[in-house]
């Protein structure tokens, strides 16, 4: 896993989402099977409810998390981030929801990827370090 010696904050065309749907704002480290991405959680966000940021923001922030591994491997082949979407979540855990002003860290590490499919193992931290999600999901590309 490369880290970032000065983390990418200019995400916009490396994911398909645009605003306010983006859950994701800084890549900061990248390889082949892994991606670590943050996310500052701001009060104007549409998932911001009741002083934290929901679970369906979570859901979509890990899922942002596999779109920005896939949208930054495109643009390193010099080609343009594709759409995609989930295509299902076999597993999710929810210990603590993010509040305001959390920086949460999105670790996505790829299992398998066949045909468009990518299966992921996604962790969410937060600055402590500590687990407050995990998933296991399948993405799918949009042909």
């Amino acid at each position: 896993m490369i880290l970032f010696e000065e983390p990418i904050t200019d995400i916009k065309d490396l994911i398909p989402q645009k605003f306010p749907f983006v859950m994701v704002d800084t890549l900061l480290g990248f390889s082949e099977t892994n991606l670590i991405s943050s996310f500052k959680i701001l009060e104007t966000n549409i998932f911001f409810n009741n002083h934290v940021f929901s679970e369906p923001g979570l859901i979509e922030n890990m899922a942002q998390t596999v779109a920005l591994h896939t949208g930054y491997d495109y643009f390193l082949r010099g080609e343009t981030a594709p759409t995609g979407y989930i295509g299902s979540i076999k597993k999710m855990e929810l210990y603590k929801l993010p509040e305001l002003h959390d920086v949460i860290q999105t670790e996505a590490h790829i299992l398998q990827e066949f045909m468009g499919v990518t299966l992921v193992e996604i962790n969410v931290f937060n600055v402590e370090k500590v687990k407050i999600a995990s998933s296991l999901m399948k993405t799918v590309i949009a042909s």
